[in-house]
């Protein structure tokens, strides 16, 4: 990850350099993403990325953990509006993720630009390990696990999990393919109902 130099730095020239690392990472594939390129658009000599960071994999996923937080917020938002109802959560930030609005945001701009350029990489190869419990630390005070056939933390952690690992793979599939924007949230509905009542009859 990032070196302590760069979270010293002050607040418009580190944006300024993420920002041209942003502008790097969406509009190349990563095999192609340049140091060069980015610290001419920051405009800052090349030996300070190495003060920064080790590679560009590492500049990466620092990228990816300022996604995380982002849509960490959005879905705090999401259970803090709807009770902390996680299954309808994953439709809402389905619904949201996949809106006009969120197609103008900046940084999901960029990460998707990213992910047009680079249909096959791996992006959990740069991700920490378990995202999607990480995702969870700081959010149990708007879950609700009152429903929940174990209400704890632990099986709230495994439920969350399969829900979120469904919620990304409609995200990323209506995203690359919008025109089948309807058919991947009636899927992604599916799932959180075999998630939520299971699939074998009784």
């Amino acid at each position: 990850m990032c070196t302590e130099t760069f979270l010293r730095l002050p607040e418009e020239k580190r944006r300024r350099f993420l920002d041209a690392a942003w502008e790097e990472f969406s509009g190349a594939r990563f095999t192609d993403v340049s140091i060069n390129q980015i610290v001419r658009r920051a405009g800052i000599p090349r030996g300070s990325f190495y003060q920064y960071f080790s590679n560009k994999e590492d500049l990466f996923a620092y990228l990816l953990e300022e996604v995380r937080n982002h849509v960490k917020e959005e879905y705090r938002r999401v259970l803090k509006t709807n009770g902390g109802d996680i299954f309808q959560a994953q439709l809402d930030c389905f619904d949201h993720m996949t809106s006009q609005e969120m197609a103008l945001d900046p940084m999901m701009e960029r990460c998707m630009g990213f992910i047009r350029n680079n249909q096959g990489v791996d992006i959990q190869k740069f991700l920490p390990t378990r995202p999607a419990q990480r995702l969870l630390d700081g959010l149990w005070d708007v879950i609700d696990l009152s429903g929940l056939r174990e209400p704890t933390q632990e099986y709230g952690r495994t439920v969350f999990c399969l829900l979120m690992a469904a919620l990304g793979s409609a995200c990323m599939d209506a995203m690359l393919c919008p025109e089948d924007q309807a058919l991947h949230r009636r899927e992604l509905a599916a799932k959180l109902e075999i998630v939520k009542h299971g699939s074998l009859g009784t």
